[in-house]
């Protein structure tokens, strides 16, 4: 069975809205909903930093399809 609890994430504490009361520890996953999360280990990706724009312009040199080149890359790893 899964029981799904709304709550609050801060400093590091997770408060719940409402008691879950368990006879034993049971695991739990925590799902965080807000787009301004950062975990701490550097810049965090987001749409803005892509441009189709910039990535023709930086492919301009390239003369062969671009996933014919990243598929015969992965096929020299294996």
């Amino acid at each position: 069975m899964m029981i799904a609890v709304n709550g609050t994430y801060q400093n590091g504490k997770i408060y719940l809205e409402q008691i879950v009361k368990t006879k034993k520890p049971i695991k739990v996953i925590v799902t965080f909903l807000d787009d301004e999360i950062h975990t701490g280990k550097g810049k965090r990706l987001t749409l803005k930093d892509f441009s189709f724009i910039r990535s023709r312009e930086k492919l301009q040199g390239i003369k062969v399809s671009l996933a014919d080149a990243v598929i015969e890359e992965r096929r020299d790893e294996l």
